[in-house]
């Protein structure tokens, strides 16, 4: 599940201990939900609008007044059920900070490294004093390329495992390759995936689209580019014909790129070259200088994931003029980290970045920032102390038993299936009793020792942060695929599906209000947390992860018959989805969005089926007026309640696989007992005819 305001998560959908992989058919008792009724709905009654039907608007019926007084906070993009979980998560961390700020720690601990990285980057005077030294090196590497051998020696220096198609559709890097590695989608051995990448701004639609708004975000680029190189002291002459020749290899680079529907697509992606493929396929670049720039020593197979674009990018190298390559690395190089250099430099990118994109008004404040940068450079050593001081056992242990219900749910609406043939049923049976869940945090911490981390020196510990975290995916190489590794922090307030592992992320920092609250009723938190644990159960089954099998090999086990009838039901929620249109002309784009829009309606239906088993018989209670059904359908729209910013979500809809939560809480409209709950009748706006209705699973 991905929170759109923004790898390990810190790491950079939903995508979407550990328990026992068994699923048990009998549903777990939760504790404290049978007996008395509890007086807490979880439903906030105050932020409703109930002058509108349901049925014509579920999602203003259930958060009309909120969005009515709510605000988008100057320095975000968003505002939402995800920020009020990170608000919360950042007071949390905050707290971890200032403790270590003012308590001993032991010399070279983690607590030192965490303290040491924080105050650096706080450390504005001294970011100031140095200037641009700190970058110095880099840049003089840069300036002492000569031919295509250097080149393609530094453009491997570059590269860092910054990429995750397969769990966080995360497909966005500014190097020129991107770097991922896990097992190879046919399954078998971990390898190096190798993705396209070289992109300034979000992906290729943004370079490649006529529509005036992009025309306009292109025109803003050239000139973001030509500013940060005259404030970097880069420009040596004019620096616009210098952004612009820049420019211009970005749309060369564009233009060789796959398109983001294709890239989210596996099927597209399962292409596997050996390291003698890698010149003769993809001629251009110096493979042999750029694989010993990047300490890429590996002789196994390559997964080409964007097989069509990494010729077209090698072909670059070859063709463009050098200058131009030492002017676009400087030129990245200083943009990505502008947060530690001069001031300027950083109010530059984030004029670009955080105005021109997202809409966003004013910077984060700093200790907010770097509170988020330490995440992404040391985030499982600030986790370790975080989920001590504020994720209970108790918690655990109540989603643990909702895992187990969710699970039980969805072998139960599997086993009835009327479609289905018996082989297809006992394979997804297999696959959801197989599946590892993670809950809070990992069973193992991740070892910074090999992590030096200087008081002083933000630039370097910031470069230093990501190159430890490429060594430390590399090492993954040629060692058997770790089923139970996390891909997110257990602050990250996310969840994700992994599909190669047939495992689910379930962070401690998701599992707090307004997704789960312990004091709420049953119905509340099966319809909030429960539809994200049903939606990351439900991705193992979605357009891509119904392709893969239980031991995480992208394989066919559906009968052809099977494939035809989930494919058409995915193409009838596609269609319902390329309906919505938030701005005249700007319409959802259902394919795109499919697997995440299939894994709601799934989950909500199986997150439904378990607070249902979970009352054991007994008639739901009536709480404040509302049905057991209401409060669980009210829960989840609330839990999508946002407002973004019109950049924002032009920005979502143009490259995300998540439909904004507006109509994701319209999934509901493919529930039956939806209906039933607000006796929303043929008429209302909102009403789908029982056939129209996306029966997935």
């Amino acid at each position: 599940m991905k929170q759109h305001d923004g790898a390990k998560m810190s790491r950079i959908s939903i995508r979407c201990g550990t328990m026992a992989a068994g699923c048990a058919l009998l549903f777990a008792a939760l504790p404290a939900q049978a007996g008395a009724v509890p007086a807490n709905p979880g439903v906030q009654v105050k932020d409703m609008d109930t002058s509108v039907r349901p049925g014509d608007d579920f999602y203003t019926y259930a958060n009309g007044a909120w969005l009515k007084t709510s605000e988008i906070p100057a320095d975000r993009s968003s505002v939402g059920s995800f920020l009020v979980a990170s608000n919360a998560t950042e007071s949390q961390l905050k707290t971890v900070m200032a403790d270590l700020l003012t308590k001993p720690v032991d010399p070279g601990s983690d607590a030192q490294k965490i303290r040491d990285y924080y105050r650096a980057y706080l450390d504005t005077a001294a970011i100031e004093a140095k200037g641009m030294a700190p970058v110095k090196a880099d840049l003089d590497r840069f300036a002492a390329i000569t031919d295509k051998v250097s080149l393609s020696r530094v453009l491997g220096q570059q590269i860092r495992a910054d990429l995750d198609p397969l769990n966080a559709t995360n497909f966005h890097t500014e190097n020129l390759f991107g770097l991922f590695v896990t097992q190879a989608l046919t399954g078998g051995q971990v390898v190096p995936y190798l993705m396209q990448g070289g992109l300034g701004m979000p992906e290729r639609e943004y370079y490649l689209s006529t529509d005036p708004k992009m025309v306009a975000i292109q025109t803003q680029y050239r000139a973001y580019i030509a500013k940060l190189l005259t404030d970097a002291g880069l420009a040596q002459g004019d620096a616009q014909a210098r952004a612009d020749a820049i420019y211009a290899l970005e749309m060369k680079i564009a233009q060789a790129h796959v398109g983001r529907e294709e890239s989210e697509d596996f099927q597209h992606a399962t292409t596997l070259w050996t390291r003698a493929d890698l010149p003769a396929k993809a001629p251009g670049l110096d493979w042999d200088a750029f694989l010993a720039g990047a300490n890429i020593t590996w002789t196994g197979n390559f997964a080409a994931y964007q097989a069509k674009a990494i010729p077209a990018l090698s072909a670059l190298v070859a063709s463009e003029p050098l200058s131009v390559w030492k002017d676009w690395l400087a030129f990245h190089q200083v943009s990505q980290y502008a947060a530690v250099l001069p001031k300027k430099l950083d109010d530059d990118r984030f004029a670009f970045y955080g105005t021109v994109l997202s809409g966003v008004a004013q910077q984060r404040p700093r200790d907010k920032r770097a509170l988020a940068s330490v995440n992404n450079a040391l985030g499982d050593a600030l986790a370790r102390i975080y989920v001590g001081r504020y994720f209970p056992a108790s918690s655990k242990t109540r989603i643990q038993g909702m895992v187990v219900n969710i699970k039980a749910a969805f072998t139960n609406r599997i086993q009835a299936l009327d479609w289905m043939a018996p082989s297809t049923k006992a394979e997804a049976i297999a696959k959801v009793k197989g599946i590892i869940v993670g809950i809070g945090y990992p069973d193992t911490w991740e070892d910074y020792s090999g992590l030096t981390v200087s008081p002083n020196e933000a630039y370097a510990n910031a470069v230093a942060a990501s190159k430890f975290d490429t060594v430390h995916q590399l090492a993954k190489l040629g060692k058997p695929l770790d089923r139970n590794e996390w891909w997110l922090t257990s602050q990250t307030v996310n969840a994700l599906n992994l599909p190669v592992q047939n495992a689910l992320n379930f962070p401690a920092a998701i599992l707090q209000k307004p997704f789960f609250d312990p004091t709420a009723d049953a119905a509340y938190n099966y319809g909030a947390v429960g539809a994200v644990i049903g939606h990351e159960i439900s991705h193992s089954f979605d357009n891509q992860g119904a392709a893969f099998d239980a031991t995480g090999a992208l394989r066919n086990w559906w009968t052809d018959q099977d494939l035809k009838r989930f494919d058409a039901a995915g193409k009838m929620l596609a269609e319902e989805f390329s309906a919505y249109e938030p701005y005249p002309g700007l319409h959802i784009k259902g394919d795109l969005t499919l697997s995440e829009n299939i894994a709601d309606v799934a989950g909500l239906a199986a997150s439904l089926d378990a607070y249902h088993a979970s009352l054991h018989g007994a008639k739901a209670p009536v709480i404040d007026g509302m049905t057991g059904d209401q409060r669980f359908f009210l829960a989840f729209a609330q839990t999508w309640a946002t407002k973004y910013r019109e950049a924002a979500l032009r920005n979502i809809v143009a490259t995300n696989g998540h439909a904004p939560g507006q109509y994701r809480a319209l999934t509901v409209r493919n529930l039956d007992a939806w209906y039933d709950a607000f006796g929303v009748k043929p008429g209302d706006k909102l009403y789908l005819p029982p056939e129209k209705r996306a029966k997935i699973w």
